[in-house]
């Protein structure tokens, strides 16, 4: 199972979306492959960083195998040079020692196979007319290369594994830090997927690092990941989350306030943490989320017959009793995220499509024909929520009234 957890989405470094479950491709909703909107050649190719070894070495920050973390930034410039934005990798968990192992031989366990330079695009492209309100800061992708959304601080030494996540984590700040971040005059700490959920984790970390007149705000995209029943009535991704939490030992490094009155487990379950962080944040989610779709409400184990393959590859292939079942997760969903979005400083943006990850592919972060909610776009309401210029509480309909949505269709 952790292969395919570990492997089943990830953004690569061009951005082509690939699921290794069936290996198919992702297409937009179009029926074109998303490979036909990778970033043409005028994107910004932004060359790797190695965390300095005088840095991550007295940490013990390393990657699974052993070699030193890395990043990538681009430089701000005119009046973003004083502000920060950090997207944090996504890229799913390793949750046995087998697939650690194997995490071992990829970018995500290791810099040895990180690629040397990779397009920013979407919330960090450099561009104005991609990118109006961040185009300009000082813009870092953290490279994930531990299997537990940057958590934990252990290892395996029969199987040279080392589970150095938040000490990845607390290097890459001294770094960034003493290269200009102590003084920034505002500071977005964002991330996709697994990396999204670890912006969740480091949200108020995050805030500690910066005084109080510091304006620091945190973006969730794509990592509100549910503790819901899958269709055998089964909680496959709480399965997945226990053995992530004991493989790493991740115990005693999860939310206090959580572990006071939950497990572990549940504590690293977004919807038990959100409505405690103290820092503002920002949901941005599907409440189709194509990912829990294939890997968690329908693992590939749950369904021997195929009854689902239709609806797994295509939601517009759902028939009633199916999108009856997508309509309850999108209902937990909500019901998930009341207490969060009862506060005036948190936004979101919960749209009805069968998607993703939207803030780092520029069709859907900020296009002409881009995903909108009551006909406004991902990039302007972050950037109204960020900015304080309007609130941002944005909620779709349900599927399938929304027609602005790129859908995924998988091969």
């Amino acid at each position: 199972m952790g292969k395919t957890v570990a492997m089943a989405f990830e953004l690569s470094a061009c951005l082509l979306l690939l699921f290794s479950i069936g290996g198919a491709t992702a297409l937009s909703s179009s029926g074109n492959s998303l490979e036909d909107g990778l970033p043409q050649p005028q994107a910004l190719m932004v060359p790797l960083t190695i965390i300095s070894s005088d840095i991550a070495s007295p940490k013990g920050a390393v990657c699974l195998d052993g070699t030193l973390p890395a990043y990538r930034i681009s430089r701000g410039f005119g009046s973003g040079a004083d502000n920060w934005l950090i997207q944090i990798e996504g890229g799913g968990w390793c949750d046995t020692v087998r697939d650690c192992v194997y995490r071992k031989t990829s970018r995500h366990g290791s810099s040895n196979y990180m690629e040397k330079e990779a397009p920013f695009i979407g919330i960090l492209s450099n561009k104005a007319e991609e990118n109006p309100d961040f185009f300009n800061w000082n813009r870092v992708k953290l490279l994930y290369c531990d299997g537990a959304s940057f958590m934990g601080n252990s290892e395996d030494k029969e199987a040279r594994l080392f589970f150095r996540g938040q000490q990845i984590w607390s290097a890459a700040m001294e770094e960034l830090m003493s290269l200009g971040m102590n003084k920034a005059k505002q500071a977005l700490l964002s991330g996709c997927s697994a990396g999204g959920l670890s912006s969740i984790f480091h949200c108020d970390e995050y805030r500690a690092l910066f005084p109080q007149t510091t304006k620091v705000k945190c973006l969730s995209d794509a990592g509100m990941f549910l503790d819901v029943i899958d269709i055998t009535g089964g909680r496959t991704l709480r399965n997945i989350y226990n053995s992530v939490v004991n493989l790493h030992g991740l115990q005693g490094m999860l939310s206090k306030t959580c572990r006071n009155h939950l497990d572990p487990t549940s504590c690293f379950f977004p919807q038990n943490l959100i409505a405690d962080i103290k820092t503002p944040m920002f949901l941005l989610n599907t409440a189709y989320d194509a990912w829990q779709v294939q890997s968690s409400l329908v693992p590939p184990h749950s369904d021997p017959h195929g009854y689902w393959k239709d609806c797994r590859s295509n939601i517009a292939l759902c028939n009633k009793s199916q999108l009856q079942f997508l309509q309850d997760f999108r209902n937990q969903m909500l019901q998930q995220i009341k207490a969060f979005s009862s506060s005036d400083q948190n936004g979101l943006f919960i749209n009805s499509c069968f998607a993703h990850c939207q803030s780092e592919i520029q069709d859907t972060w900020f296009a002409s024909n881009g995903p909108k909610v009551n006909n406004k776009g991902i990039a302007q309401s972050v950037g109204d929520w960020y900015f304080d210029r309007t609130g941002v509480k944005a909620i779709d309909c349900p599927y399938p009234c929304d027609k602005t949505c790129h859908n995924f269709v998988f091969e």
